[in-house]
């Protein structure tokens, strides 16, 4: 009988589990039926099945295969799927009663037929105890019910997460900080994705930082601390020294307040270049920020020095300028021009494909915007980059030369 095509008692079991595994028997348990929206039972399940024709030509099999099916019937094991009958009238082999459709009426009999009833159990009552609290949960334990069932001994610790934040909304302290028994900070950064989706259910709005979005930006999103975005510098004029400190780093917000007395600011990628840039009266050089420059915008004291950048010649160095220019209207290139590229021709690398910008760069000047261009479009060759650090020191000394 292996050999027939009609539903046997293994295929309406696999097609239970289906249900289950896709999470529909354990989200139908927290669904209040309607005339809109009946629910999942009765379950009909898909019925391939013997015809009248089968009668003929295989009538031992398709005796074998009703005897199976209804072995295996909540009529007989009194649980599980029902058989509907029909009555086929044949003309050699009489009157047959053979199935026209099997119902599941129950959920208990779907979860006792596929040995997930202690489950469902439990998710009942972690549903009803999340629900008292936090009732705005349902959707989500609706939508996410296997994940919900799965995470059983995490939950004390997660109720415990949402009932600190509903608490002391927007605590303004480091995750480090947050005094929640049984719970440490590796427990939360492990599960930043869920923990946000349930704090988003029963927070209100005002808990919430609408404009920050995504893992990274989760402390902002909830009102936690940050740890400080930096600057790095180093003060180019002995008579500046800080205490005779000339290599600092410090947070941006600090770095703003300052107000030291310059004259010219340098502004390089490369740590190196940062490292080994010569003194220069009146001047700092501000280093390794990459794409992170806004760290520099409303930095009073920096907007009334000359400043100067200088990058890698290549897609990316002059979107970076592009960039330092939302901040800094004032500031100039340096070493990032056509005469400066053409004298290190040896030192040329290439731009990895994958990772070249290619957009529009509206704060370029004239000469700048004709030579991204040209490595934007491949004019000199293939992905043509040249790296600050393969520039000729004795070019630097001789820029720095001209703008004493």
């Amino acid at each position: 009988m292996n050999d027939t095509p009609w539903t046997r008692a293994a295929d309406l079991v696999a097609e239970l589990r289906k249900h289950w595994d896709s999470g529909r028997l354990l989200a139908d348990r927290l669904h209040t039926p309607t005339d809109e929206a009946p629910g999942l039972f009765p379950l009909k399940l898909r019925l391939r099945k013997a015809s009248s024709r089968d009668l003929d030509l295989r009538f031992e099999a398709v005796r074998e295969w009703v005897a199976e099916l209804n072995e295996h019937s909540k009529t007989n094991r009194g649980f599980g799927y029902e058989i509907e009958w029909r009555t086929v009238n044949h003309r050699l082999r009489g009157r047959n009663q053979l199935p026209a459709a099997v119902v599941v009426n129950t959920p208990d009999d779907a979860l006792r037929l596929i040995g997930k009833t202690a489950q469902a159990r439990r998710f009942d009552q972690r549903c009803q105890a999340l629900l008292v609290e936090f009732p705005d949960l349902r959707d989500w334990l609706a939508r996410r019910p296997l994940e919900a069932l799965e995470r059983e001994a995490e939950w004390p610790r997660l109720v415990a997460i949402l009932r600190h934040f509903q608490s002391h909304p927007r605590p303004g302290v480091y995750l480090r900080q947050l005094d929640i028994p049984g719970v440490d900070t590796k427990f939360i950064q492990a599960r930043r994705g869920l923990i946000s989706e349930l704090l988003e259910l029963v927070l209100p709005p005002s808990a919430i930082d609408s404009e920050a979005s995504g893992a990274r930006a989760f402390n902002r999103r909830y009102g936690l601390a940050s740890r400080p975005t930096l600057v790095r510098f180093r003060i180019l004029d002995p008579d500046l020294h800080i205490r005779g400190l000339s290599d600092l780093t410090v947070p941006a917000d600090e770095f703003a307040r300052l107000e030291l007395p310059v004259s010219e600011v340098f502004i390089t990628e490369n740590e190196i270049n940062g490292l080994a840039f010569p003194d220069h009266p009146g001047a700092i050089v501000i280093f390794g920020l990459g794409y992170g420059l806004n760290r520099l915008a409303g930095v009073d004291w920096l907007a009334q020095a000359r400043c100067w950048y200088w990058g890698d010649i290549d897609t990316h160095g002059f979107a970076i300028l592009n960039q330092l220019r939302h901040y800094l209207p004032q500031a100039r290139s340096f070493l990032m021009d056509r005469a400066t590229l053409d004298a290190h021709r040896e030192l040329w690398g290439q731009e990895p494909e994958d990772r070249r910008f290619r957009g529009e760069l509206s704060k370029l000047d004239e000469p700048e915007q004709a030579l991204y261009q040209t490595l934007r479009d491949d004019i000199l060759g293939p992905r043509i980059r040249l790296e600050q650090e393969h520039i000729g020191y004795s070019w630097l000394r001789e820029f720095l030369e001209q703008v004493k």
